[in-house]
């Protein structure tokens, strides 16, 4: 056996769906519907052309995953993090059905912010980057 390196992401990729569909009732109910592919969920907030924020995350299995939320440091604390976050959860609750949303955040960042959306803290991987934690907030839609 060889081991190399790159190569076939996307093979591994379905080799371990396939895997998991094998050992998971759960994973074989979600596998072929509209909640087994990852759906973008994005929603940005301009002034004029200029980019003033935006939430980048996706659906998938009835959740939201944030992956980014961005506000321009001159608007921190007009609400606009918080309508931009609002506005994501509403678009996966009823464009894709999600019940939960998660996202991860550095203690550097937004763990503040989330706690007081409504997320609730459900794990931390301390010195992740090293000198920091990194936060997994969860939250029912």
């Amino acid at each position: 056996m060889r081991l190399r390196p790159g190569g076939a992401p996307s093979l591994v990729h379905e080799r371990l769906r396939e895997s998991n569909s094998r050992s998971s009732r759960v994973m074989r109910e979600l596998r072929g519907t509209p909640a087994d592919s990852e759906v973008p969920v994005e929603v940005y907030a301009f002034e004029g052309e200029r980019l003033a924020g935006g939430v980048v995350g996706h659906a998938w299995a009835h959740w939201l995953h944030v992956e980014l939320l961005w506000v321009d440091g001159e608007l921190r604390g007009s609400g606009l993090g918080s309508r931009l976050l609002a506005t994501a959860e509403e678009q996966a609750r009823e464009k894709h059905g999600c019940v939960g949303s998660r996202v991860e955040t550095f203690d550097f960042q937004a763990s503040g912010f989330y706690a007081k959306q409504g997320y609730t803290l459900i794990g931390t991987v301390e010195d992740y980057p090293p000198g920091s934690s990194d936060h997994l907030f969860v939250k029912c839609l």
